[in-house]
């Protein structure tokens, strides 16, 4: 503000700067029409011209904010040349030239020079912002104002900051992630694996070696049973086991039955193990005669894989693949493949079912990513009950690789886990930041030269900076369980500048993702709104949940198929110029 106010006479001929800096709160409400917002802000400003001689620091000792703004708006309105030549006499001084330098340090400045056109100047500090940037800015500006003469009666959540170079860059262009994906569910994956490497080690676990040959054999024998007990197509089987062998043999029967296993690990508290149970209303629970003495008591039948009665059933039933025709019923891929219970901000357990399509889907895309081939061996640490361990189990055995599970004792203990990758010749693992962090501190020796797969939380910039030192590749992952475990992925890499966390990347195949406001309008580059993520890999939804699963997965307005969907993830994002 100048300063200057008309009622102190004289006030114009005063010599000295009198400008003043004042905050501007500006609170723009969606629904309202741009007149009256532009009305309204008006008859603010024009109520608090009494109090703008109130100096900058007085006004920041007076509010609790420590920054209350980092942008300037200033209107240069003083009347230079508006005042007509008078006749000069002949020896008269004149001023030849007028010229002004300005500066700021604040990190963007919007000057707006009126005359017989208004001219807007964007000034920036390049230590923050690019020209790239800045010229977006100026973009986006610039189309809200073309966008005022065509009406001021348009609600303000409307406007649309997006020209439509850039809508069809967001939407179509950067979501063009259409990829062919096998018409096979994952048993069908695994047996093709099976009959092309049959005698390649499938699993490795506390001693116990098993090929896929027997590992598909041990599956289809089991799954026989399963099915003989009432497992099949819509039907959910608790698999309670420890880490080893025998909990993917499990898992892959279950899989196998058509049935969708619901998994739990034995060291969850008691209650929730229940609440599970009570929530997901399996048909049959997997566990053996050492873990289920330790589980909640109910009504579930159980399947004790080590009792007498059930090892001779399984040890005399057939080895061969199961077609349909073995089964209660056909199974689709729309049918459950697994319930993972997630608890959310509610803190009460959901469990979200994902079917065999988003399943194969999702193993297709990481394949892209991550892809493995027979000489690779991972290492499973993560607990069934958590959907990250949907990638250590399925992913090598459908690429010809090799699954190392870690024990329950390894996984706690750093040394014994580096140990183990050492040990079994792992060349892969995925881990949450939290265990990376761990291993990266106490045993960098034992787990230099892996490619690192993390996520599951955000990842910090200096482990970040820590695991590029050592892996021979480092991939940071992002997805809710809800997309099926991962939806995004980046190689991280140098480049950081040490400013900024790394990227969670972009859309696997098949998946589109969108940053959209309130409205469910996308938003420009570099400007934050909540994550949307669509397409194959959506899980069904909420078990026995219909009204949350509506209010999360909504209608995708930007879909190419009609009725398809969009997942509402709650996180804030933005996109990055690249």
């Amino acid at each position: 503000v100048a300063g200057r106010p008309a009622q102190i006479p004289g006030i114009e001929s005063m010599v000295g700067l009198f400008i003043n800096t004042v905050p501007v709160r500006v609170r723009l409400k969606p629904a309202e029409t741009l007149t009256d917002a532009l009305v309204r802000l008006q008859d603010e400003q024009s109520a608090l011209l009494a109090h703008q001689h109130l100096k900058l620091t007085d006004i920041h000792n007076l509010t609790p904010a420590n920054e209350l703004f980092d942008t300037v708006i200033v209107f240069e309105n003083y009347p230079i040349g508006a005042a007509p030549k008078a006749a000069e006499p002949a020896d008269a001084i004149r001023v030849e030239r007028l010229e002004g330098r300005n500066s700021t340090h604040y990190p963007l400045s919007l000057i707006v020079m009126p005359g017989d056109e208004i001219r807007l100047r964007l000034d920036y500090r390049p230590d923050l912002f690019d020209r790239a940037t800045v010229e977006q800015i100026g973009s986006q500006l610039a189309r809200v104002l073309e966008a005022t003469t065509t009406g001021l009666d348009g609600a303000v959540g409307r406007f649309d900051l997006l020209g439509a170079e850039e809508r069809h860059r967001i939407l179509a262009e950067w979501n063009d992630t259409a990829r062919e994906v096998p018409a096979a569910l994952l048993p069908e994956l695994f047996e093709a694996q099976v009959a092309r490497t049959p005698d390649a080690v499938a699993v490795v676990s506390g001693g116990v070696e098993l090929s896929y040959a027997e590992l598909n054999a041990r599956a289809n024998r089991l799954a026989r049973h399963l099915v003989a007990c009432g497992a099949g197509p819509e039907k959910l089987v608790a698999v309670a086991l420890p880490r080893s062998a025998e909990l993917v043999v499990a898992l892959l029967a279950v899989l196998k039955s058509g049935a969708g296993y619901v998994p739990l690990d034995p060291d969850y508290p008691s209650d929730r193990i229940a609440y599970v149970l009570a929530d997901a209303d399996p048909v049959l629970m997997i566990t053996d005669t050492e873990t289920s003495p330790g589980l909640p008591d109910g009504d579930v039948p159980r399947v004790l894989l080590d009792g007498a009665e059930v090892a001779q059933v399984v040890a005399t039933a057939s080895a061969s693949d199961l077609s349909d025709g073995d089964r209660l019923t056909s199974v689709l891929p729309a049918h459950p493949a697994y319930v993972i219970y997630t608890s959310g901000s509610t803190g009460r357990p959901k469990g979200v079912v994902v079917s065999h399509a988003a399943l194969v889907s999702f193993l297709a895309a990481v394949g892209l990513r991550c892809g493995l081939d027979s000489s690779d061996r991972l290492l499973a640490v993560t607990t069934v009950a958590f959907d990250i361990a949907v990638l250590e189990l399925y992913l090598p055995l459908v690429s010809g690789a090799c699954v190392v599970v870690a024990g329950r004792e390894e996984v706690r203990d750093p040394f014994a886990l580096g140990g183990l990758v050492r040990g079994s010749g792992v060349s892969v693992m995925q881990a949450t930041p939290s265990l990376w962090q761990a291993l990266v501190a106490e045993v960098p020796g034992l787990v230099g030269g892996l490619r690192m797969l993390v996520g599951g939380e955000a990842l910090p910039l200096v482990l970040a900076e820590g695991m590029c030192g050592l892996g021979r590749e480092v991939v940071n992952l992002y997805g809710p369980t809800e997309a099926t475990v991962w939806a995004t992925s980046c190689v991280v890499g140098g480049g950081s500048g040490g400013l900024l966390p790394p990227a969670i990347g972009d859309a696997f195949a098949n998946t589109r993702v969108y940053v959209l406001d309130a409205a469910l309008s996308p938003v420009p580059v570099g400007v934050a709104g909540e994550l949307y993520i669509a397409g194959a890999q959506l899980a069904r939804g909420y078990l026995g949940r219909a009204g949350l699963t509506a209010e999360r997965f909504v209608a995708d307005p930007f879909a190419v198929v009609a009725g398809s969907r969009m997942y509402r993830t709650g996180d804030v994002v933005r996109w990055s110029a690249d």
